[in-house]
């Protein structure tokens, strides 16, 4: 409160507050839970580092062998869930408006098939993580239109897995906001999933996770998988999703890793 009252005071009273003469960025670090100010955004100093999602093919939900790291995959299956928007996934906190938002544990969430769960190894020392995050998804469906959502969890050593950041991106808008374009079913296409951003401190002991899916409803809309308009569409038809990590389909996230 003290910095906003200074912040209009100068702007709008024209009050020698000195707000200007601070750090033109401060960031509140989650994990280790301060107040950090820096000099700009993002950070100069960022190491963007690619994290690879990995299985066996059988990433469904918690019980799943999905798993992440930095290396890159190499001949691996590709998972495979059925959407079907008559059963979204639940929102479990997050950016929300109209149900609790913040903190939520994910797992009653990461229960169900139609949730893929890649996670890493147990961090052996800290990893800071402060700026953008961008996953980049190769999949394909038998849907001419279907959404593709993707969620950061940190999990921590008692299996409590805190949602960080997530996004999701409309299929048919994979390539422009304002030219739309329908998919040819059992084609493969890159996605780009903007999450935002985020500065949270993966402390040792905990494990990074990302979750695949197709809805997180009520916080996005669910696509009914029809291609028609979302918002005048009644008839919500099933999707067979299939999520590509291979060689030549390195599905990953881009993690902003902050050196220590």
């Amino acid at each position: 409160m003290e910095w906003q009252k200074r912040w209009f005071g100068h702007w709008l009273k024209g009050e020698d507050t000195g707000i200007m003469d601070e750090p033109p960025v401060r960031i509140f670090v989650m994990g280790e839970n301060r107040w950090r100010d820096e000099q700009e955004w993002p950070l100069a100093r960022t190491e963007y580092t690619p994290w690879y999602l990995h299985s066996g093919g059988s990433a469904n939900s918690l019980n799943g062998d999905g798993t992440l790291s930095p290396e890159a995959p190499g001949g691996e299956p590709p998972d495979r869930y059925v959407y079907d928007p008559n059963d979204p996934v639940p929102s479990l906190g997050g950016n929300n408006l109209i149900i609790a938002r913040g903190a939520f544990d994910q797992r009653p969430a990461e229960v169900r098939d139609d949730v893929l769960v890649y996670s890493s190894e147990v961090l052996a020392e800290d990893l800071e993580v402060t700026g953008p995050l961008r996953v980049t998804l190769w999949a394909t469906t038998s849907a001419v239109d279907t959404d593709f959502t993707a969620k950061l969890v940190d999990v921590y050593p008692d299996g409590y897995a805190q949602n960080l950041q997530d996004g999701m991106i409309r299929a048919r808008y994979r390539d422009s906001a304002s030219n739309p374009t329908l998919l040819t079913p059992g084609q493969a296409y890159r996605y780009e999933i903007d999450l935002w951003a985020t500065s949270h401190v993966f402390l040792a002991g905990h494990q990074i996770r990302i979750e695949i899916s197709s809805s997180c409803f009520p916080r996005f809309d669910r696509n009914p998988n029809t291609g028609t308009p979302v918002e005048s569409e009644s008839n919500l038809v099933p999707a067979a999703q299939t999520i590509l990590h291979d060689a030549q389909h390195p599905s990953h996230i881009t993690l902003p890793v902050i050196p220590r």
